[in-house]
């Protein structure tokens, strides 16, 4: 459906179709030159993900865009990391696709929006504000006491609770505010 409708597009030209990043390169030929590459994700063989890597590295010119179901932070970080120009979901309607690619191709970045989100996230961290309302009043004892510099014991004795308790919240703050040490939640407290 998809070849179909960019096929018939005045603007541009299906050149290559293929099920698999091994087909891909398999069918291109020196004669074919691509500016745009769409590419899935959950490809037979070798993942979408790195075929945008092995694309990049045969033409560093070419832009590829990734139209995929998945939409979690791990596959969309690693794509972009590999290459990919733009992210899209493929619920994407095919007015959409076709005017992102033409955002692409003029220089844009064109990604979903809880895609273009996820990664505006990444980019601007939660408010200290608002991630410390995530805590329970407990939690947030806790975290004053480790950016005093007490141990889990010290905490425990302070807080009247035993060591387990406080070794059973940490590991909860440390899941709700995303640190894994002490180090990362006490620097947290300074960015």
């Amino acid at each position: 459906m998809l070849v179909n409708y960019l096929g018939e597009q005045p603007d541009m030209k299906v050149m290559l179709s293929a099920s698999s990043v091994e087909a891909f390169f398999e069918h291109w030929h020196d004669s074919l030159y691509f500016d745009i590459v769409l590419s899935d994700i959950g490809l037979p063989g070798e993942s979408g993900i790195k075929g945008v890597s092995r694309i990049r590295r045969r033409a560093p010119t070419c832009l590829v865009m990734m139209l995929t179901v998945y939409d979690d932070a791990n596959r969309v970080f690693q794509a972009l990391c590999n290459g990919a120009s733009g992210y899209l979901l493929k619920q994407t309607p095919l007015d959409k696709i076709r005017e992102a690619i033409r955002n692409l191709y003029e220089g844009g970045s064109p990604m979903s929006p809880g895609i273009a989100r996820m990664v505006v996230s990444f980019f601007n961290p939660k408010n200290p504000r608002e991630i410390t309302t995530k805590l329970t009043p407990r939690e947030e004892q806790i975290v004053v006491a480790i950016e005093e510099g007490l141990t889990n014991k010290e905490v425990a004795v302070r807080l009247g609770i035993s060591l387990e308790t406080v070794k059973y919240h940490i590991k909860n703050i440390y899941e709700k505010l995303e640190v894994n040490s002490r180090h990362a939640l006490i620097s947290r407290k300074y960015r």
